[in-house]
């Protein structure tokens, strides 16, 4: 399973790559041939886009699950808080236009 998440990991980091962007959010979707399901997410301080970071997250969160010898229907990784570099380039407006206001 592990090695799967590895490749799931890989496909996520090369998206992040692809549109610039990274992550603070990573979730991990685990389906289980009875329909059950479950979710586990870790939320970082600093955005993350790197593959061994990813996949040493995601591994942690799977690792955390009870499998209780249950077969793996779905496994999956879903990224929010998106933090995309072109965008969240701050830049300081001048607050008036004219320097000589007078109040």
């Amino acid at each position: 399973m592990l090695q799967e998440l590895e490749i799931i990991a890989q496909i996520v980091e090369q998206r992040l790559e692809q549109h610039e962007t990274r992550v603070r959010t990573l979730t991990l979707k685990v389906k289980f041939s009875d329909y059950h399901q479950l979710t586990r997410s870790k939320t970082m301080l600093a955005p993350i886009g790197e593959l061994s970071t990813i996949f040493e997250i995601a591994k942690a969160l799977f690792e955390s699950i009870d499998l209780e010898n249950r077969s793996i229907r779905l496994l999956g990784i879903s990224l929010s808080n998106l933090d995309n570099a072109k965008q969240t380039q701050v830049i300081q407006l001048p607050l008036f236009q004219n320097g000589n206001i007078i109040f």
